[in-house]
């Protein structure tokens, strides 16, 4: 029999008052949890036993976690209080500036600021009070601080990994006010106009009305129709955190008036393609992304672009395609199936599409290159490629959505290939 090593506990242990408070510190991170949940965790435990850790996190797991955006969260939270204390001082280190000498200097992952705030609630660091430098003889200086950085501006720039559930939220009010505008595109039918061609139908049978006098030359327009935003966004356990970000921008895009699209049509993917367009008709943008989470069963899952792309292409192509449908591809594009295939799938797609644009998060790193076997068969085949990470990056895309001539940084990456 394998005999698994317990885990040290104290001389006087309280565990039923350490899950509690680790409940709290789960629900200062956002987790929905009441008092019936935090007794439901104390007989699983009770029931599981207290012999291996990893038995001992996967019953917390159940009892606590049923969303895929709270499993981040959960990892992190459970690392500080229960596995790691030198973590801990490492996170305390981040929040308090006057703890020195326990962090390594790297930027936050996933969810840990939103860990550490969750656990040292309260516990925030000192506003540092702007103080007039004097030299040494007791006279002021004064200072330039006109170029100093913005919140806001500081906010636009971060990415939203790193970001805090006090940013993260700010992010989101700030998405929510954005628009997405496009340029209307001219259509084979006509209206009548002062200026532009001219009209020789309805010129010659107003003449026939009059005889065959010529009284007027009627003149026409095309009309202006406005395009179809298509959006397949990557849910994968790599993209997950985005996603959920740009879903909540196609959110307020897809209910703005005036906004300019003639229908906004969302899909996701991870290992399956996901039809979500309906959900984001709701108002209101938790119940919509609530329910776009509980239809998309793959969120946090593997991913398999090619195949979800000829789905897409097979089903969905022609009904939500229409003419000059702009098409956002949301995804880092590391996919492990066969790149021929998946080359194939997105020609055929930027056939399909007016433009074809490609957001993708791992852009924001100054070093990136095409070396990956997805992303070198997925860059030719797009019209532009941009970075998708930040606030700022959604800004630049609703500035060059409507240039056809905008490229982003695919020529530069492509003279890598």
């Amino acid at each position: 029999m394998v005999e698994h090593i317990p885990l040290e506990l104290p001389d006087d242990p309280k565990l039923a008052g350490n899950i509690t408070h680790f409940a709290r510190a789960l629900r200062r991170g956002g987790l929905p949890i009441g008092p019936g949940r935090v007794i439901d965790s104390i007989r699983a435990v009770e029931a599981a036993g207290f012999t291996e850790k990893q038995d001992f996190y996967w019953t917390l797991h159940a009892c606590f976690v049923n969303r895929p955006e709270h499993r981040a969260v959960f990892a992190q939270i459970f690392r500080l209080y229960w596995r790691d204390p030198r973590y801990l001082e490492y996170m305390m280190a981040a929040m308090l500036p006057a703890v020195r000498g326990v962090q390594e200097d790297r930027s936050a992952q996933a969810a840990e600021k939103r860990a550490a705030e969750a656990l040292l609630d309260g516990a925030e660091a000192p506003v540092d009070q702007p103080e007039t430098p004097k030299d040494d003889d007791g006279s002021e200086l004064e200072i330039d601080a006109s170029l100093t950085m913005s919140a806001e501006e500081r906010l636009r720039s971060l990415d939203f990994e790193q970001m805090s559930t006090a940013e993260m939220a700010a992010a989101k009010r700030m998405l929510s006010r954005m628009k997405l505008p496009v340029q209307p595109i001219p259509s084979r039918r006509s209206k009548p106009a002062h200026q532009g061609r001219v009209d020789a139908a309805k010129t010659l049978r107003a003449a026939m009305r009059r005889g065959g006098e010529l009284y007027k030359i009627e003149r026409k327009a095309p009309r202006l129709r406005w395009p179809n935003l298509v959006v397949l966004c990557d849910i994968s356990g790599s993209m997950s955190q985005y996603s959920r970000v740009v879903l909540h921008f196609l959110h307020a895009v897809s209910n703005a008036k005036g906004a300019g699209w003639a229908k906004v049509h969302a899909f996701t993917f991870g290992t399956q393609l996901t039809n979500i367009t309906r959900h984001l008709g709701q108002r209101d943008v938790d119940a919509a992304l609530a329910a776009a989470g509980a239809e998309a069963q793959d969120w946090e899952g593997g991913t398999r672009i090619g195949q979800c792309l000829e789905t897409f292409n097979r089903d969905w192509s022609r009904r939500v395609m229409g003419q000059g449908a702009v098409v956002l591809v949301i995804t880092d594009g590391l996919d492990r199936d066969d790149p021929d295939a998946l080359a194939k799938q997105m020609q055929r797609l930027q056939l399909s599409s007016k433009r074809l644009i490609w957001l993708n998060p791992l852009l924001r790193w100054d070093g990136f290159a095409p070396k990956a076997r997805g992303i070198a068969a997925m860059l030719p085949h797009v019209d532009s490629f941009r970075a998708g990470h930040s606030i700022a990056s959604l800004e630049e895309l609703a500035e060059v959505i409507s240039r056809p001539d905008d490229v982003g940084e695919k020529a530069r990456l492509m003279s890598g290939l």
